[in-house]
């Protein structure tokens, strides 16, 4: 997915400062390229078309086209694009909104540069990138809002084990050493249950998993 220069990086941030912030910190770190950047929702839409980046950095909160309608619109067109949001700790419905809309990873706006650098590679290779916090979080606003909703039944024990682990963004090679299963099995797992819940992608299901309270309990 990365070209030559790296991983191509395009910033999305209505504040220069941190657009710049941004680039530098990508600039420093090596195996990044940025590729373009934009002040706000349709200008992101626009320049990912003519950029087509690997991962587009983006602020959840912008004036105008917000991050979650731009991700959606950008993912429209650029599918293998992974977008990574960039969010602060009040946007719970946003985060909602956005693994809704496609989003791969959320970051703290604010985050430590090994911490962006880490969740920008993640989303490269493939993997969700959903913090702790952040999923306790949006667990807790869904439980006080709406309470347990059903369907936990329609998946079996194991299918929603492997769910849990992925929803905390496992990969399929972590599920399957932590289970003692193989990698297909733990991949194959994650199809079935796509299949039974009737969403046609992996973000739904983990919106899903929060949704039924797979993520309450911390050591599962």
């Amino acid at each position: 997915m990365t070209s030559d220069g790296g991983i191509r990086v395009m910033l999305v941030d209505d504040h220069p400062l941190m657009r710049r912030g941004l680039r530098e910190v990508l600039e420093e770190s090596g195996g990044f390229e940025v590729v373009a950047q934009a002040a706000d929702g349709e200008e992101a839409v626009a320049r990912a078309q003519e950029a087509r980046p690997d991962v587009v950095v983006m602020d959840v909160m912008m004036p105008g086209k917000d991050g979650v309608e731009a991700c959606r619109d950008i993912l429209g067109l650029l599918p293998e694009t992974r977008v990574l949001m960039l969010t602060a700790s009040s946007e719970d419905d946003a985060v909602i909104d956005a693994t809704a809309a496609g989003a791969t990873g959320f970051v703290q706006k604010y985050a430590g540069s090994e911490q962006l650098l880490a969740a920008i590679r993640k989303v490269a290779d493939g993997r969700l990138v959903i913090p702790d916090e952040a999923v306790r979080r949006v667990f807790a606003l869904i439980r006080g809002e709406t309470g347990v909703m059903p369907g936990k039944n329609v998946l079996t024990a194991r299918e929603r084990e492997v769910l849990t682990h992925f929803a905390r963004g496992e990969s399929y090679a972590g599920i399957a050493e932590r289970l003692g299963v193989t990698m297909v099995t733990a991949r194959n797992a994650i199809y079935r249950v796509q299949d039974k819940l009737g969403v046609k992608s992996k973000q739904e299901i983990v919106v899903w998993a929060v949704r039924n309270g797979l993520l309450d309990d911390e050591e599962a």
